[in-house]
């Protein structure tokens, strides 16, 4: 698969990842974090902020290799 053709893929992908992610993640506070403290909240945001990133290293990782001889 040519390279360009990758990233574009790759860089679809990404976007795609990161607005559902936002949305599902959003719509689980709303569920389970109505009645729970500002603390919970801290945490909930702070993991969910940084749990996007592994499946996002995955598609990075992937749009870097290089070319299949």
């Amino acid at each position: 698969m040519p390279v360009r053709l990758k990233k574009l893929i790759g860089t679809i992908v990404l976007v795609v990842l990161v607005i559902i992610y936002a949305l599902v993640a959003t719509m689980i506070a709303v569920a389970q974090l109505a009645e729970a403290g500002p603390l919970v909240h801290l945490a909930y945001f702070f993991v969910g902020g940084l749990l996007w990133v592994l499946p996002a290293m995955g598609i990075i990782s992937w749009m870097n290799k290089p070319p299949r001889a």
